[in-house]
């Protein structure tokens, strides 16, 4: 039941200054932040995170936009973090993400408007999909001694 995932607040999301905001809607719900750094993503990098769309048509834009700025890595731990966080994020383009999520808050863009113009799409965040990805992508973005357990006052009070 307590999982683990792995959220990016994009380039997009640290220039708009919106990385404080972001967070604190996961804390507000509940979720602990176990793990947090600021990382500049390099095309090497890049390439193994999004490994699964390098052979595709929009990689080439994914990758400017992960590389042109800094990442805020978040390591999120909770009951049924990867799904609470999937909620919480909203669909993947913002132009359909509901009102309320941070897509739907904070985006507004759709792959129709951007796919011609051989950018990515900006949607402020990245979340795990499901648990082996939200592994997998933890094990890449943070070293173990950079993820901490400790509790937290709702979890001192109710568990």
């Amino acid at each position: 039941m307590i999982e683990r995932t792995l959220v990016l607040i994009k380039p997009d999301g640290v220039q708009r200054g919106l990385v404080g905001e972001i967070t604190q809607r996961f804390e507000k719900v509940g979720l602990k932040i176990i793990g947090m750094r600021m990382v500049w993503v390099d095309k090497e990098f890049s390439k193994e995170h999004y490994k699964a769309h390098v052979e595709k048509e929009f990689y080439p834009g994914l990758e400017a936009m992960i590389t042109e700025g800094p990442v805020v890595a978040l390591a999120v731990e909770g009951i049924h973090a990867v799904t609470q966080v999937r909620k919480m994020v909203g669909d993947t383009e913002p132009k359909i993400a509901q009102p309320g999520t941070i897509r739907g808050d904070y985006t507004h863009h759709s792959y129709e408007s951007t796919s011609g113009a051989g950018k990515a799409i900006r949607n402020v965040v990245h979340a795990s999909g499901n648990n082996k990805e939200a592994e997998a992508e933890i094990e890449l973005w943070f070293k173990k001694e950079e993820l901490h357990s400790y509790k937290t006052a709702q979890e001192v009070h109710t568990f």
